[in-house]
């Protein structure tokens, strides 16, 4: 056998060692190695998040769609509501980027009021708007969503899209199971909601998939001024029992704990 022949069949070995024995055993530390920066990083966003959001006042969270026009009638209800929240002294949080979340944050930062944009990095459409004076930017959705109803009083939704129905039924969820305390969650726009409304009570109630007093976890109205109002009278109840307020509920067993 001759010198090449040797040099091509230890060659031939060496890329069959390293393709079924070393390669794998590389991927997976460097796999491993992803998820344990993943870990960090989500912790990092977490403990962000947190401490810069148990610091605003009472808040409301305002959801709603990024692609409506500054001369729509959606923005200009977004706007007011926003307005009129933070001239109540309330804060106002949404997603940080065009359409509706700029025009909340734009009524609230109009109104002297607290406005938080909770920015997310996206490949396409979501860019910051001028108007929150409060920011942060997400890597991670789910980690944002903990953000806009742990430190919210209130949930008010705008006509939008897959991401506002998304955020619209996690938050039922979590209130129709208890995770979350069962504060307002307020349809704004009753031609955009109110199909669906009535989709719901006839389809999901009809066909015993909800009970009909589950439909009460929401409400609707066409009117800003309602919108502060009930959040408004909502917030003066729970202060009349004096209970601490917390959005997220946490077993008695964990709480004891801290």
């Amino acid at each position: 056998m001759g010198n090449d022949e040797t040099s091509r069949i230890i060659k031939a070995l060496l890329e069959e060692v390293l393709s079924k024995e070393i390669h794998p055993v590389l991927q997976k530390l460097y796999r491993g190695q992803l998820d344990n920066r993943r870990v960090f990083r989500m912790m990092a966003e977490m403990v962000t998040g947190m401490e810069v959001l148990s610091k605003i006042p009472d808040s409301v969270s305002v959801f709603g769609s990024a692609r409506c026009a500054p001369d729509s009638e959606v923005y200009k209800a977004a706007r007011t509501i926003g307005r009129r929240f933070a001239e109540e002294g309330y804060g106002v949080i949404t997603g940080g980027g065009p359409g509706v979340m700029e025009a909340a944050n734009r009524g609230a930062f109009e109104g002297g009021g607290t406005s938080v944009g909770l920015n997310i990095i996206l490949p396409r459409e979501q860019h910051a708007n001028r108007y929150a004076n409060i920011e942060l930017t997400f890597h991670y959705f789910f980690i944002r969503k903990v953000m806009f109803v742990k430190y919210a009083r209130a949930l008010v939704v705008l006509p939008g899209g897959f991401g506002t129905m998304d955020e619209l039924f996690e938050s039922l969820t979590l209130k129709q199971t208890g995770k979350m305390q069962k504060f307002p969650i307020i349809l704004f726009d009753r031609s955009y909601w109110g199909d669906m409304y009535s989709w719901m009570r006839d389809k999901m109630v009809g066909e015993g998939f909800l009970e009909e007093d589950e439909l009460e976890l929401l409400s609707m109205t066409d009117e800003p001024g309602e919108v502060v109002d009930r959040v408004h009278r909502y917030c003066q109840a729970q202060r009349a029992h004096e209970e601490p307020y917390v959005s997220y509920v946490e077993s008695e067993e964990f709480s004891e704990g801290f």
